[in-house]
């Protein structure tokens, strides 16, 4: 094994019930780069980091970290030999404040007994200054955007001094600034002779931050090539294993009357503020802003989950209260949420009764008990109008990949025959191929006279799917774009306006 080879995983298999999500997998990465790993949802990218991580144990194969080989039984077992893993959901004690979070059964202790909060409070001080992050050690987790507590996350995967660090879709929920100043981050972590395994579906990104990508699918391997070889054109030909024309489907809908009308909106605990807007049958509009801008406060509000303070909604001219998830349901209103983890999956319960929970009414049989034939139905629909890859209907979802459990969700709610869909982040962390399958869904429920609704931090994509873009600022609305026309410098003009 060369001397600047860090971690060389070989052959690696791993096999769950009725499916094979590892066949022979080899990864090399060397000291001092950045290795991109690639492939569509359910390729198998996560389940081999699980697998390095000790989170999973493998089936066969081996693995050598600077030339030795190792089999980490647990996490913990391989943030104490070197490997870190910056997680795309993130796992974290929200109650707790950020420094407990950071230095969790690792503490410093005064003569063994006592927690030292100074030093405790001084060293995240140090590991931020050394990482140019600035988040206050002592604010409690849950109180944080997103992309604050991501960034905790990597400060804290720094903190173990790792030889390796992998970092899976980390730039999923931040804004173009953070993004910048992770890679900033990155590249000082590469010149310290880190390896860094880098999984995104940003392929702009992964072919500006990496040194060599490896694509995988299907659970197998498929090449290694240097980044500067490479174009996005023949990333995706190699991860798909065929030509992708284009991004986004061909727009065919044809907004009608106004459906959805917004008026000043206000929320309670948030900033929004004061937000009117209407939108037409069969219109996507999409809402842009920075992180903390309001996007998702406003879907919040409009759905309920969120204490509105003032302001009125009214669907086809009729006033709505949606003072909670249910009544909004009721009302015809559907919300996808941004983190599918924490507020959209249940995480122990199987497929079918993922896809089904909100449209339980429609499997009534007497009003005595529920259809099995109905719900199985149900639920082989949403799985072929997804194209969702899992085993059976009876597959925990948890045990999905993070894009497949998103199509689960919409497939829920598409199933409650909603008149209004509320996006957030509707592809975040999802592979290019089934990109273009959730807008050609999005595009066909609003060629059915749906209003659709999309938050997201993906520009292009904002561009690519909707008729016109709202955009938020400092909880307001600072403007109104029409997609076909605008520039992403003008989104960014009016993003910046209440700042």
């Amino acid at each position: 094994m060369g001397q600047d080879v860090l971690l060389q995983m070989t052959d690696i298999c791993k096999e769950f019930p009725g499916v094979k999500a590892l066949d022979h997998v080899s990864l090399t990465v060397k000291r001092g780069t950045v290795h991109a790993l690639m492939g569509e949802n359910g390729a198998g990218k996560s389940t081999l980091m699980k697998c390095l991580f000790g989170m999973y144990s493998k089936n066969s194969g081996q693995i050598f970290l600077e030339g030795k080989e190792v089999n980490f039984k647990d996490s913990k077992e391989a943030l104490e030999n070197g490997v870190a893993m910056v997680h795309q959901e993130l796992n974290q004690a929200l109650k707790r404040n950020v420094m407990d979070n950071i230095w969790l059964g690792r503490y410093p202790k005064i003569g063994g007994v006592m927690i030292n909060e100074k030093k405790m409070y001084d060293d995240t001080m140090a590991l931020f200054k050394k990482l140019e992050i600035e988040v206050d050690p002592k604010r409690v987790m849950s109180t944080m955007p997103v992309s604050q507590r991501q960034m905790a996350e990597i400060a804290k995967a720094v903190s173990f001094n790792s030889k390796i660090i992998v970092f899976d879709e980390p730039t999923s929920s931040l804004t173009e600034e953070e993004v910048e100043h992770l890679f900033k981050i990155i590249n000082m972590l590469r010149d310290q002779g880190c390896g860094i395994i880098y999984i995104s579906h940003k392929m702009a990104e992964i072919l500006r931050i990496s040194d060599e990508v490896t694509v995988m699918r299907d659970g197998q391997y498929v090449a290694t090539k240097a980044a500067k070889d490479l174009t996005m054109e023949e990333i995706i030909r190699l991860m798909v294993g065929r030509e992708l024309g284009n991004q986004f489907p061909p727009k065919t809908n044809k907004p009608g009357d106004v459906a959805l009308e917004v008026e000043n909106l206000t929320a309670q605990y948030s900033l929004l503020k004061d937000v009117s807007f209407k939108v037409r049958q069969g219109e996507i509009v999409g809402l842009a802003g920075l992180d903390g801008s309001g996007r998702t406060e406003c879907l919040e509000n409009i759905f309920g989950v969120a204490t509105r303070h003032s302001g009125t909604i009214k669907l086809h001219g009729r006033e709505v209260k949606n003072r909670n998830a249910r009544e909004s349901i009721k009302n015809g209103f559907a919300l996808l949420t941004e983190e599918r983890r924490a507020t959209g999956i249940f995480g122990i319960l199987d497929i079918r009764e993922n896809t089904v929970i909100s449209s339980l009414k429609k499997h009534l049989k007497n009003k005595l008990y529920l259809s099995n034939k109905s719900m199985r139905e149900d639920t082989q629909w949403s799985i072929d109008a997804m194209h969702t890859k899992t085993p059976t209907q009876e597959t925990k979802i948890r045990s999905l990949s993070g894009g497949n459990q998103q199509k689960v969700i919409l497939g829920r709610w598409l199933l409650t025959e909603p008149e209004v869909l509320l996006l957030d982040e509707p592809t975040r962390g999802i592979d290019v191929g089934a990109k273009y399958e959730i807008y050609q869904l999005i595009l066909d429920l609003a060629n059915k006279g749906k209003v659709v609704m999309v938050v997201s931090s993906e520009m292009p994509e904002l561009l690519g799917i909707c008729d016109r873009i709202l955009v938020m600022s400092g909880g307001r609305l600072a403007g109104e774009v029409d997609a076909a026309s605008t520039t992403q410098e003008e989104i960014m003009t009016y993003a910046a306006k209440y700042v």
